[in-house]
């Protein structure tokens, strides 16, 4: 209802219209962007635009270039990065070399992660202890980590490892890093030591919420603890298992700072990962474009790793439930 009021310059309306509306009392952009919250997320849509969009564009541009490190002087190429990409064997190389970590690093992250949450779990004494013991070297950086194992635990001849094996009789000397029969697996070791805690948190955390009284049911029905592992935890430890498994595959596709502070890709790129390869290409080449290029393919293997994997995950959980 509109009322008016009559003063000396004549009746005049008391309907205002509402802050923030527009012509014909309809929401100003100010009044729509509060009312969706986008005026409360503007800030974080930017930054992600700004640090992820747009370099996710500029790279696919600089990947149909020529472009160098200075980034002048290229041309447009089209696929040309891409076809050559392709048909380069170190590209290949490199990409087994990664697929190759990955395989060998994950089996043990993850099994060694969930042993670890089960012992940390079941132990009656000095529990923070093995908490903190199995934990504390993912907090350290990955160039403590390289270096490491690069001067005290590998070197041949004076470094733990070989003490290690003449302390048991066997023969010392080994080229730990310097051998293509030891190399990645020395990697592999150094990475699963440094970072099964993160899966190992995960595993503790998923094991503190399962239900007590599913534990107490089984007992008194006469499960013994190999039992109710079988077939009370492990199943209920599915989903978190999936999670670690997905986490754990991506993490390791994208090797970079151990091996290169390690063995620097060698012996004879035996274990230069795909990333270096990016690196080498890109900053000691001086070929930007076609390094984005490679970036891009194996960008491409990471999103269909992970497609797979969530598609299997969530067939897994269809099953469970």
């Amino acid at each position: 209802m509109t009322t008016s009021v009559t003063g000396p310059a004549g009746p005049t309306s008391t309907d205002r219209p509402a802050p923030g509306a527009g012509p014909a009392g309809r929401p100003g952009i100010r009044r729509r962007w509060t009312e969706h919250g986008l005026l409360f997320i503007a800030p974080f849509l930017l930054t992600y635009a700004l640090f992820l969009l747009w370099p996710l564009a500029s790279g696919v541009g600089m990947s149909l270039r020529s472009d160098n490190i200075t980034g002048s002087g290229g041309v447009y190429v089209g696929l040309d990065n891409y076809a050559e990409a392709l048909g380069d064997p170190d590209v290949w190389s490199s990409m087994g070399n990664t697929v190759w970590f990955t395989v060998l690093s994950t089996v043990p992250l993850v099994l060694c992660g969930l042993v670890f949450a089960l012992l940390a779990h079941h132990l009656r004494f000095v529990r923070w202890l093995w908490r903190l013991a199995w934990f504390t070297p993912f907090l350290l950086p990955s160039g403590v980590v390289g270096l490491l194992f690069l001067w005290v635990i590998f070197p041949s001849d004076f470094g733990f490892a070989d003490q290690l094996l003449a302390s048991f009789g066997l023969r010392p000397g080994i080229g730990w890093l310097t051998d293509e029969r030891y190399a990645m697996l020395s990697v592999v070791a150094a990475t699963v030591w440094w970072t099964v805690g993160f899966n190992f948190l995960l595993y503790l955390a998923a094991l503190q919420s399962l239900p007590r009284y599913v534990y107490e049911a089984a007992e008194l029905d006469g499960a013994g603890a190999a039992r109710r592992l079988w077939h009370i935890t492990l199943p209920m430890l599915r989903r978190t298992t999936g999670v670690v498994l997905i986490l754990q595959v991506l993490a390791s596709l994208k090797i970079f700072d151990q091996v290169y502070i390690m063995t620097g890709g060698g012996p004879d790129d035996s274990t230069r990962p795909i990333l270096q390869y990016v690196y080498q290409a890109g900053f000691t080449g001086y070929r930007i474009g076609y390094a984005s290029a490679v970036s891009y393919l194996f960008f491409a293997l990471i999103v269909m790793v992970s497609l797979v994997q969530l598609r299997l995950s969530r067939r897994g959980g269809e099953e469970s439930s």
